[in-house]
């Protein structure tokens, strides 16, 4: 029998049961559980519930399963279907029937709630952290290969050369939105549900606000209607979560194909490599390949959440029961991809020589018609005279460099000698020195910038 069968003639179904235990998954809201009984308890006393000595009871006992789940030594029962009962069952071991006036004024639907909020509060915090460190990595990155050029893509083709530093810095920048998401859903996250009871509130005489300030949240939910229902705050993680995903994809992409042979721009350590069950030579991108496929699983947690709670009336129902595993999986899931990934970007080998060798003449094509606009030419006109000196390089079967001065002036005459001092490649870098460019005055702008958002 549970804690709350008496209402019935029969136990439940054992395969009901079953359905209905959540206890595999959300004792991991031990410590939360415990953390918000124990303000609850204090709570109850200042409203005249409880006594001076029974509050130090329930506290006692309280600390002593808190202690328990610690150190490992708390056992569960059969009849434990989740986490509250668990807690509520083992105080009523420890203290007697005083247990009992814990849960007045108190639903698990406030109290789920409240759980699941004071965890993820942690949680996030901790993720900033795996988050900083990556970003962190990228920064030391950007520093160790300033100088170092590349070619830029869009499209997967050829674009403009960029410094590889720069690219490293792009990564950093979108991990950064990612951060500030999580920052504005910290501050979602600390709205407390305790004291909103099943959904109509509480009767007894509790002060929400000195509640809310001892839990650390920075306010009482206004509506306790709405408090029990609202998961918006694991929606926004899991959006968050499957952003971060993407982003992690996305760079765990390029470094795959880079690491290629064709490619050749990089070569991963070892560590984070594996071989072939068939072919001896090979060198598998696995984490990689794992990270690109986990974002999938991240996104489809997302969706299967809002799926979840598209159709809920409200108030609690138990539907909302599965609203913990997937943000539980999506942790799990994050607090591995990241450290790995920053394993991968800090013991990585960069090929500088292959970088600059791959480099196309033709991705000076943009500082070709700038050249002419410095002329005097209009960007269109100029446009379409280099794409003209273009199409002739490539019917002669020639680089762009290459391209012989009388060719190109029979295009347009606005073209002299000077033309070939465009190809230099450092120079057309440091062309694009605008805020935000690939110049080495901007990028190491933004090094700094960058390492003024990391703590510490």
């Amino acid at each position: 029998m549970t804690l709350y069968s008496n209402r019935f003639s029969r136990s439940l179904d054992p395969l009901a049961a079953m359905l209905n235990n959540s206890l595999p998954f959300d004792q991991r809201l031990a410590l939360e559980d415990v953390t918000g009984s124990l303000a609850w308890a204090s709570a109850i006393a200042q409203a005249g519930v409880l006594d001076d000595h029974e509050l130090v009871v329930i506290t006692q006992g309280l600390t002593q399963i808190f202690q328990e789940f610690e150190e490992g030594h708390f056992e569960f029962r059969e009849a434990d279907e989740d986490i509250h009962t668990a807690v509520e069952r083992r105080l009523g071991e420890l203290i007697g029937a005083t247990a009992g006036k814990l849960h007045t004024g108190r639903s698990r639907n406030d109290q789920v709630a409240t759980d699941f909020r004071l965890w993820l509060l942690s949680t996030c915090q901790s993720l900033q952290g795996h988050l900083h460190h990556l970003q962190a990595t990228l920064v030391a990155r950007a520093e160790k290969d300033m100088g170092i050029v590349m070619p830029g893509y869009t499209h997967f083709q050829q674009a403009q050369p960029i410094l590889l530093s720069h690219w490293w810095l792009s990564h950093f920048w979108a991990l950064q939105r990612d951060q500030d998401r999580l920052d504005h859903l910290r501050q979602e996250l600390a709205v407390m549900p305790l004291g909103c009871g099943a959904l109509a509130g509480t009767a007894l005489p509790i002060d929400r606000f000195q509640l809310a300030r001892d839990l650390g949240f920075r306010s009482p939910a206004p509506n306790s209607l709405d408090a029990v229902a609202d998961r918006d705050f694991a929606a926004e993680f899991l959006f968050w979560a499957a952003m971060t995903g993407i982003h992690l994809s996305r760079l765990a992409e390029a470094l795959i194909l880079y690491s290629t042979h064709e490619y050749g721009f990089l070569t991963l350590a070892d560590a984070y490599s594996t071989g072939s069950s068939l072919m001896p030579q090979k060198k598998n991108p696995d984490p990689l390949e794992l990270t690109r496929g986990k974002a999938g699983s991240l996104i489809g947690r997302l969706t299967g959440l809002l799926t979840l709670l598209k159709g809920l009336p409200s108030a609690y129902d138990k539907d909302l029961q599965e609203d913990k595993l997937p943000v539980f999986e999506a942790v799990d899931t994050l607090a591995l991809l990241l450290p790995v990934m920053a394993g991968v970007l800090s013991t990585l080998t960069i090929h500088p020589d292959r970088m600059r060798q791959a480099i196309d003449s033709q991705v000076l094509a943009t500082d070709m018609a700038d050249y002419l606009v410095r002329k005097g030419v209009p960007f269109r006109s100029a446009h379409g005279a280099v794409a003209q000196a273009v199409r002739r390089a490539e019917t002669l079967g020639v680089k762009l460099k290459d391209l012989p001065l009388e060719e190109w002036q029979a295009i347009h005459p606005d073209f002299q000698t000077d033309l070939f001092l465009v190809f230099d490649v450092e120079q057309g870098i440091a062309r694009r020195s605008a805020w935000g460019g690939t110049s080495p005055e901007q990028v190491t702008e933004q090094i700094r910038l960058a390492k003024s958002l990391l703590p510490g």
